[in-house]
């Protein structure tokens, strides 16, 4: 199955595909042609094609797999260090105000981590470890005015503006409570 836990196939998948490359290599050595080895193994000529220029170039090793095609571009303990900088909070890091947008959690991953990431990767990686988006639950007295003289939500206007998904809603239609983590 597809995108079990983020995507790419599993690793029994892997396995499994790794096998039947490594069985066509065994037929490539002993002679047999294209065709005969995609219709015994149950693949595309144009795959068999390709695993054997691959056996030409690099012998059996170059059918081995090569691990999950994404691997996670922070580590564990680097994500560890970056949540200690969010706990920290946006002044901290020469921020105005008191609210992390996506686009200062990718600044921050920049100037902490030495890592540069788009906006959507920083919002996978901060949804693969349990962080959420956060709207304030009440609307703030005293708000700026936006560009166009109307007054806005100071703490979630970045949210419309990335497009993210909507704020969850209970039965009863009522905001869900907002956890940070």
């Amino acid at each position: 199955m597809r995108y079990p836990d983020g995507g790419g196939l599993t690793a029994e998948r892997r396995a499994f595909r790794e096998r039947i490359r490594l069985q066509a290599g065994k037929r490539f050595a002993a002679g047999e042609k294209t065709a005969v080895v995609a219709k015994d193994l149950r693949v595309s000529v144009r795959s068999v094609e390709h695993w054997r220029r691959a056996w030409r170039e690099g012998g059996m090793e170059a059918l081995r797999s090569a691990g999950p095609a994404s691997s996670p571009t922070v580590t564990d303990a680097q994500f560890a260090v970056f949540e200690e900088e969010l706990g920290k909070g946006p002044s901290a890091h020469g921020f105005e105000d008191e609210r992390w947008t996506l686009a200062r959690v990718q600044t921050v991953i920049r100037r902490r981590l030495r890592l540069s990431l788009s906006v959507a990767t920083v919002w996978r990686l901060l949804k693969r470890h349990g962080w959420s988006w956060q709207t304030p639950a009440r609307r703030a007295l005293e708000r700026r005015p936006r560009m166009g003289g109307t007054a806005s939500s100071s703490g979630s206007s970045w949210v419309t503006s990335l497009r993210l998904p909507p704020v969850r809603r209970t039965s009863s239609g009522a905001p869900c409570p907002s956890v940070i983590r």
